[in-house]
């Protein structure tokens, strides 16, 4: 499995995925089977996509893993069981970051556009909702530390609970999304990435914004223009081990 299908793959269990506490199953669940049948190819998932409803008899689609290793590596940068409340900060990689977080955008990520009341200017937002307030706020920080953009936490209640949630504002949302969505041929939900290029593409209307630091350049990093590295191992049941073998043993991932 391509190292960038690796860690958009951990992006999406941090957020709609789970582990199981029998150290060798994981958990993926979303609403379009046709998405997860996307991702089952791409990182050579041999098991296959079935349906499940929750208790409300919503519809929804699942896939499973089966992987010692792999689960232990998931542990080892910081997933665990019953994570959705304790999640906190991840070991990624700088120049695995941005595969990792349109995993999370992927899974848990809102781009909205619409129409300023006043103005008729055309607004964007980038929403990541998440229960673990130290999960997100770390992502923000992850974010501000690597691009400048600085988005905004906050608790938002529904009829069920409260979650929390990281918004970037226009200039902070195309600077992120470009981060992430940069290029063609990513692993990523269709729909999610033309609106990521919309976005991208939209006037910015201001010269600079106070929740883009000045300091910081636009990033470019190397990883866009690498080749993909080729497969290690036959699927995910063996993964990506070179990555993989090196979490387990504990040796820094980069």
């Amino acid at each position: 499995m391509p190292e960038e299908n690796l860690w958009y793959l951990v992006g999406l269990i941090a957020s709609d995925g789970c582990l199981s506490g029998d150290g060798r199953h994981i958990d993926i669940t979303a609403k379009d089977g046709g998405y997860l049948e996307l991702v089952k190819k791409a990182c050579g998932i041999p098991n296959r996509v079935s349906r499940k409803y929750n208790g409300r008899g919503q519809l929804s689609h699942r896939i499973q893993l089966s992987s010692v290793s792999f689960w232990l590596f998931l542990q080892n940068i910081g997933l665990m069981p019953d994570k959705s409340k304790r999640l906190g900060a991840l070991s990624i990689p700088d120049d695995s970051f941005p595969d990792f977080l349109r995993g999370v955008i992927d899974g848990d990520g809102c781009i909205r556009k619409w129409r300023h009341p006043q103005n008729g200017g055309e607004q964007w937002s980038l929403k990541i909702v998440g229960a673990s307030r130290p999960f997100v706020e770390w992502l923000g920080e992850r974010t501000r530390s690597l691009l400048g953009a600085t988005g905004r936490v906050h608790l938002q209640r529904n009829e069920f609970s409260g979650l929390w949630v990281l918004k970037f504002g226009k200039m902070s949302a195309q600077s992120v999304l470009e981060y992430c969505y940069f290029g063609s041929g990513r692993l990523a939900i269709s729909e999610k990435a033309a609106l990521a290029r919309a976005c991208i593409d939209a006037e910015r209307g201001w010269s600079r914004s106070r929740t883009l630091s000045k300091s910081k350049k636009k990033i470019l990093p190397e990883w866009r223009n690498r080749q993909t590295q080729g497969t290690l191992g036959k699927g995910l049941l063996h993964g990506n081990m070179k990555v993989i073998n090196r979490v387990n043993s504990g040796k820094p991932t980069s």
